[in-house]
Order: structure tokens, then sequence, then C-alpha cells
């Protein structure tokens, strides 16, 4: 299907499609992102999208090669949406801990399209952008190349595996995770000390501390790691 992609600046037609909305890979972008959540993880295909845009499915092969390419634009929709005003202050830290928590929130706030895009690699231009971004962070910082290229994996990973993971769980209906967190207290907090002491010991703290996420802290351990590291060179 490659062949029938037609670049953006060589497109001709832009007569509107039956809902009046002039076709556009930013318009089919969003509108993926809406049916995907809207029904699920397993929505996107091409005669749903087509459905939605009030196009024939066919014309969305003016703009991507398949659905895979179109998960792909999604996926970069997310990472572009992370960066959208994030500006470098000269504080390494603080600009790291600003971009990885900019990431964990533009994918909760769409938690279906998080758990289809969140592993994926685009090579597209939002994430060259942040892989620019944050490489640059960290080489001003002074962490040689090879230390900034460990570091930078490990803080992309650790922020794209917390997005997945929290954006499963919000995905989850809200019965389930009601229950889900009920556990702590149902099960976990009426563990007796003579058979699970620590359990035991910390039970109103876990209640407390699993109703969120476990990124922000993971993600001061990472940057408090990076920094004696770097006092180390």
């Amino acid at each position: 299907m490659s062949e029938r992609v037609i670049p953006e600046s060589q497109r001709r037609r832009r007569r509107p499609t039956k809902q009046g909305t002039v076709l556009s890979e930013q318009v089919i972008v969003e509108t993926a992102l809406q049916l995907i959540g809207r029904h699920g993880a397993g929505a996107l295909s091409v005669r749903r999208l087509g459905a939605a845009l009030g196009a024939d499915p066919s014309s969305l092969y003016r703009y991507f090669h398949n659905t895979d390419d179109l998960l792909l634009a999604v996926a970069d929709e997310l990472i572009g949406r992370a960066q959208y005003g994030w500006q470098a202050t000269g504080d390494w830290q603080a600009d790291l801990r600003a971009i990885g928590l900019r990431i964990h929130a533009a994918y909760q706030a769409h938690p279906q399209a998080a758990m289809l895009a969140a592993h994926r690699t685009t090579g597209r231009e939002n994430e060259a952008r942040a892989v620019e971004a944050i490489l640059g962070v960290l080489r001003r910082a002074g962490f040689p190349d090879a230390e900034a290229v460990r570091i930078y994996h490990a803080f992309v990973d650790q922020a794209l595996a917390f997005a997945a993971q929290d954006a499963a769980a919000l995905a989850l209906p809200p019965a389930a995770q009601a229950a889900d967190l009920a556990v702590w207290q149902a099960n976990y907090a009426r563990l007796p000390a003579a058979t699970h002491p620590n359990i035991a010991a910390t039970a109103r703290l876990l209640a407390a501390d699993m109703r969120g996420s476990g990124y922000p802290f993971a993600l001061e351990l990472l940057l408090d790691a990076a920094a004696a590291r770097l006092v180390a060179l």
C-alpha cells in the first residue's frame, strides 16, 4: 500500500467529507484518538475511522500506509502533546522531571491510546524532537555521551513503562478500578502480624500510597541516581 500514500505538499483534493471535514493527517490522527478513547484499543480500523470522518475508508490510504502507520502517527501525537509548552531552564534535573511528568500526564489523558502506543518507536518528528531535547539536557549537564545515552534510555523507558501501566489501570471499568484499590483495605490490611509482620506494620501506608501512581517517586529515584553518577565522573 505504501505507493498510495501522497506527501502532504502534493495533495490537491481539499473537498470536505460528508460531515464537512477537510481531511488532513492531523484531523485523521485526532479523530483516531477520539475513536480509541470512546471505544477502546480495538476500535482502530480504517472502516470505523472512515465512518467517523464521513469519508470513504480508501481515502485514508492517501495519508497512511495502513493502520499500523496510523498508530505510529497517534503515538507521535501523544509525544508531541507531552512536549507542548516545555522549555529548558538550564537545571537539568528540573528539566528532566518536567519532561517525565509531561510524558506521564499526556498518556494518562488518553489511556486507551497509551496502551497501544507507549511501547512503539515512531521515528517521526515529535519523537525525534523529544530524543534531541532529552539528550541535549543530559549532555549540557556534563554527562559524557555514552553515559547520556544510558540515562536517556533508562529515563524514557521508565516514563513509558509507568505510563502504559497506569494507563491500563485507568482504562479499566470504574468498578474494576475500585475493586483493585479495595484489595489493600479488604485483604492486606487484615493480614495478621504473626504471619505477615511487614505488611501489618505498613498496611495503612500501603493502602494510601497505592491509590496513586508510583511514577513521581520512581522518577526522583532515577534523577538522584543520575546526579550521584555525575558527581562521581
